[in-house]
Formats: C-alpha cells, sequence, structure tokens
C-alpha cells in the first residue's frame, strides 16, 4: 500500500471559552467584601501550519479528529482561568483546504511556515468582578464562554514544482529525475511503475535549482478512468512549465507523434488550463532511438513551434542543454509578476 495520501477529510472542534466566575470576597476583619470572581480562559484554537518537511498528508489520514481543549473556567480572587494550548496540525506545503460540503477554497497554504486558524476557540466569559459598577456593586452574574468553531474540512495537496513531466507510461520520466535529481523512483519495464508522484530537486551548475515532479503515467482514456485516470494531475497544476517527455526507440507501442497527441488530449479534457501551460518536448532513448520515429516527432515539434530536446537518461547525451533551458524557463517564470505571460519565444502546449 502506497504511503502518499493527498486528499483526506478532518473534523475539528475549537474549544469553549471558559465560564466566569461568580465570587464574594470572605475574609476576617475585611467589612463589606466585594465581588471577586475571575475571568474564563479562551478555548483553544485548531491552526494549520505548512511544514516543508512534510510531503503528504498520510498522518491525516490516521488521526482525522481534532478536539481541542476548553479554557479553564475563572475563579474567586479575581483570578482568571487558564487560556487552553492551541492544537497545531502540519500539514505539507501546497495543501488547500475546502468546506467539505461546498467544496469552496478556504485557504491555500502555499509557503513554508504559513499558518492559518481553521477553527477559533471561544472567548472566556467574564467574572462577576467585571461587572462591578457605583450602582451594582454586588453583581451576582458572570458570562458563560463562548464556544468554539467547529467543522469538517477537506484537505487536498498540490505539490509545489517548477517542471511537471509527462507523457505514457515507460517514456523515461522516473529515469529522467532518477538522473538529474536525488530522486530515487522505481524503475522497471512495464507500466505505470510510478503509482504516486515524485519530486525531484535539480541543481544546475552555477544556476539556480529548481524542482521537477514526475507525474504518474497518462494514457489514452483516462478522462474515463483508463489506467490511473487523473488521479494525480492535479500535481502538476502549480507548474510553470510541463516537458512531454516521448519514447522514440519503440518501447512505448504507437506512433510518437500520435502519442504526443493523445496525451494532450487527455490533459485538456482534465483542464484548459493545464493544457494550455507552457510546453516543451523531449525524445527521451535516443540511445535507442529508431531514426525514422526521432526525425518525424523532431519535425512535428519544428512545424508545431514547441522546443524539442532530444536526450537519453541513461548515456546523458543531450541532459546538459535540456537543464539549461529549463533553467532559463524557471527563472522567467519567477520573474514575471503575474505568472501568465508567456517567456519571449515560446509556445503553449
Amino acid at each position: 500500500m502506497s504511503n502518499f495520501i493527498d486528499r483526506v477529510k478532518i473534523n475539528v472542534k475549537a474549544g469553549h471559552g471558559g465560564r466566569g466566575c461568580v465570587s464574594f470576597r470572605r475574609e476576617a476583619y475585611v467589612p463589606r467584601g466585594g465581588p471577586n470572581g475571575g475571568n474564563g480562559g479562551k478555548g483553544a484554537d485548531v491552526i494549520l501550519l505548512a511544514d516543508k518537511q512534510l510531503g503528504t498528508l498520510i498522518d491525516l489520514k490516521y488521526q482525522q479528529n481534532y478536539f481541542a481543549d476548553n479554557g479553564e473556567e475563572g475563579r474567586g480572587k479575581e483570578q482568571s482561568g487558564a487560556d487552553a494550548r492551541n492544537i497545531v496540525i502540519r500539514v505539507p506545503v501546497g495543501t488547500i483546504v475546502h468546506h467539505a460540503e461546498t467544496r469552496d477554497v478556504i485557504v491555500d497554504l502555499d509557503s513554508d511556515g504559513m499558518e492559518y486558524v481553521l477553527a477559533k476557540g471561544g472567548r472566556g466569559g467574564k467574572g462577576n468582578a467585571f461587572f462591578k459598577t457605583a450602582t451594582n456593586q454586588a453583581p451576582r452574574h458572570a458570562q458563560p464562554g463562548e464556544p468554539g468553531e467547529e467543522g469538517i474540512f477537506f484537505l487536498e495537496l498540490k505539490l509545489l514544482a517548477d517542471v511537471g513531466l509527462v507523457g505514457f507510461p515507460n517514456a523515461g520520466k522516473s529515469t529522467l529525475i532518477s538522473k538529474i535529481s536525488a530522486a530515487k523512483p522505481k524503475i522497471a519495464d512495464y507500466p505505470f511503475t510510478t503509482l504516486t508522484p515524485v519530486l525531484g530537486v535539480v541543481k544546475p551548475e552555477g544556476r539556480k535549482s529548481f524542482v521537477v515532479a514526475d507525474i504518474p503515467g497518462l494514457i489514452e482514456n483516462a478522462h474515463k478512468g483508463a489506467g490511473l485516470g487523473f488521479e494525480f494531475l492535479r500535481h502538476v497544476e502549480r507548474t510553470s512549465i510541463l516537458l512531454h517527455l516521448v519514447d522514440v526507440s519503440g518501447m512505448v507501442p504507437g506512433d510518437p507523434v500520435e502519442n504526443f497527441k493523445k496525451i494532450n488530449t487527455e490533459l485538456e479534457l482534465y483542464s484548459a488550463e493545464l493544457r494550455g501551460k507552457y510546453m516543451a518536448v523531449a525524445a527521451t532513448k535516443i540511445d535507442a532511438a529508431e531514426q525514422d520515429r526521432l526525425e518525424e516527432l523532431a519535425a512535428f515539434c519544428r512545424s508545431e513551434g514547441y522546443e524539442f530536446f532530444p536526450a537519453s537518461a541513461v548515456t546523458g547525451a543531450g541532459l546538459d542543454r535540456l537543464l539549461r533551458f529549463l533553467a532559463d524557463r524557471v527563472e522567467e517564470h519567477q520573474q514575471q509578476a503575474a505568472g501568465n505571460n508567456l517567456p519571449d519565444g515560446s509556445r503553449r502546449a
């Protein structure tokens, strides 16, 4: 069973505020002792905290109920009850929080250390000492604590990566990411070796590092549930660049150009916005390429305006040029104010 969990539902309840105290001084030699009931303490909040050390929501899969403590009640001698300690739920950076019923987005925790109060604890009630006035010197009432907020929420993880790798199973995505980063996905010569997304940090020499996401392979009719369906495509929605890997060795059945078009069709069926992202094309396994397949794909990319990179993750051929290109595109994207304009000379998928 995979330990990669990217969608969970949780039930949270913040703490109630503590009740205020009704109390009067009862001391010898202290005439006309007045009200001295203290205030109740605040109920605990339930807080989400984005933590870059986490890569999955698996902890929340097995702990779905979060009930915070109530504030302490006030005491005599104007002693306030203690505030309850907040509950902090750590989640991966990139977690989006929705209302469970409406699926409306509440918050997108897209930066490390970002906090969000998911359920606010109730305020403590005032003790009777608070209500003492010149005309009411012996108030005999106090406030109850306010109830804490509660609700059911749906959490969805969308990985934060600069470059998303897409393509048919066995197109070489896992081999490429294992070659250019420290990520070590499982690699084999059968379909759907990669069953969960894999992130790798690429550090080109003399350039800023960037993050690449290896997304499990799509197949034709994924929108109908074939293969892995659209299970993990949400993880490339945040990327600035899509790198479409196309096998030219003949290991992946079918014509390379037709395979390229089929995957793009599936991307568009999932999301027009995703299909509109900047895309470059890498011909993979050129060390074992069938020359006519390679030339056909290269001619197609030239005619359609796609940047084209023949490469072999096994021999390393073409990887330096590909990484320089990706580093340039990532830096250009990061410099764009809104992130919506295309780099010069580029083409949408």
